[in-house]
């Protein structure tokens, strides 16, 4: 399994994208936890506040959790993983299945811009918006979820200059 940190807007889903040619299947974490807004009866605009609400409840590795019973639903392949927000997730995948941690590393002022043109519902509006987003994913442990990355990609440059670094790490560590 590889999987994917980064913050929001970081190009976590462009990497996806890219390392698919690969032959992974594809789980994201934060789709997980938009169907867990809905079914919970919320909108997808909450889906920051649902995520909050089921690791207060359930434990900071809820969504790894919930990532494996999907695994564990097909049994076989390799798994690409996009959107872990902590260490305790990461404790979680490792006690349960052997993974590579990418992290993708784009500026703040990027990110935000990116989120803008992007326009899904729960994306900021304001860089206020964006700012308070980004502390909330921070106190999830995401920034030390980061610096366990086994490989940092560097995504400030141009879309080939990203391919171009994904292509580089993919054969150095035969992905």
């Amino acid at each position: 399994m590889i999987a994917v940190v980064g913050m929001p807007g970081s190009g976590k889903s462009e990497f996806v994208n890219i390392a698919l040619s690969f032959g992974y299947r594809f789980i994201s974490m934060g789709d997980i936890v938009r169907e867990e807004t809905v079914k919970r009866g919320y909108s997808l605009e909450e889906s920051g506040k649902v995520a909050q609400m089921l690791r207060d409840k359930e434990g900071l590795d809820i969504i790894a959790i919930l990532t494996l019973d999907r695994i564990s639903e097909t049994q076989d392949g390799k798994f690409l993983i996009e959107g872990i927000r902590g260490i305790k997730e990461i404790e979680r995948f490792r006690n349960e299945i052997d993974f590579f941690l990418v992290g993708i590393h784009t500026s703040p002022r990027i990110r935000f811009e990116r989120l803008k043109n992007r326009g899904r519902a729960d994306d900021p509006k304001t860089f206020e918006d964006f700012y308070k987003r980004d502390l909330r994913e921070l106190s999830w442990g995401l920034g030390e979820a980061f610096a366990l990355s086994d490989v940092i990609i560097d995504n400030n440059g141009t879309f080939e200059d990203f391919r171009s670094n994904i292509d580089k790490v993919a054969k150095k560590y035969e992905l």
